[in-house]
């Protein structure tokens, strides 16, 4: 299939180079900053362009990989094509795409995404919703050859899907950043903690993880919560770690 890109970052990186890898001929790559859709193109022997109204409108796919607050502003600037309109958001349900055009879908990739690092695509989920039955014929098709994990999901459901990935990868990671300045402050190297995160997520291969859950706070340990409350400088990590070990307990008791 021929595949214009509307966007560069993190996710739009990954796309573009597997379905490069799969055949499809990418046509464009459109980026606001014109850097980064010539370093995206030339990894994927496309043309670039950073104005909209040079966007080519002669593809099969175009496929909206943005910030969401600048998918709307983008869309009411699209020039007239044919080909079906998708995009790769968690969290915007695919009728934005209504008042622009009347063949579109969303095809969303469950993973966490960086350019510096390689990916295996055929091991992310994809998550697909189609506006009618050709195009959710078309995105399967498309999204198949991608990876073998292909579900469809619907828009609401879809808005808990990627808030659940919030708190499972970013604010998880957000924690490895806390602990990871919490031991370069007190000259412990992080990878000293990478056994205990293997671990950690090993666990939920084969436990809830409810039944995985360790740690003082789940016994409520005040002792040992107040040491560690005392040694944080900063009052905001301090009432994180008071409003998770909270959290962590009331959960506890759910069992």
């Amino acid at each position: 299939m021929k595949i214009v890109f509307i966007g560069s970052g993190n996710v739009a990186t990954h796309l573009a180079i597997a379905a490069k890898k799969e055949g499809h001929h990418i046509l464009q790559i459109y980026s606001r900053s014109a850097e980064n859709a010539r370093c995206l193109a030339e990894k994927v022997n496309a043309k670039c362009t950073n104005r909209l109204s040079e966007i080519n409108c002669f593809a099969e796919i175009y496929i909206f990989s943005i910030k969401d607050d600048v998918l709307g502003e983008v869309l009411s600037e699209m020039p007239a094509t044919e080909g079906l309109w998708i995009h790769t958001a968690g969290s915007i349900p695919m009728n934005i795409f209504h008042p622009y055009h009347d063949r579109y879908g969303v095809l969303y990739p469950l993973q966490t995404l960086s350019k510096e690092r390689e990916i295996d695509f055929e091991k992310i989920p994809l998550f697909i919703e189609a506006n009618d039955p050709k195009v959710r014929e078309q995105l399967q098709e498309f999204a198949g050859g991608l990876s073998p994990i292909v579900h469809y999901i619907e828009s609401e459901k879809r808005r808990y899907l990627h808030l659940a990935a919030v708190f499972a990868c970013n604010f998880v990671n957000h924690m490895y950043a806390i602990a990871a300045q919490l031991l370069e402050n007190n000259q412990i190297p992080f990878d000293m903690l990478l056994p205990l995160i293997d671990e950690t997520a090993a666990k939920i291969h084969q436990m809830h993880p409810r039944e995985a859950q360790t740690g003082p706070a789940i016994r409520f340990d005040e002792q040992v919560m107040n040491r560690h409350i005392d040694l944080i400088d900063d009052p905001c990590i301090k009432e994180l770690y008071l409003l998770i070990s909270q959290s962590i307990y009331k959960y506890s008791l759910r069992q």
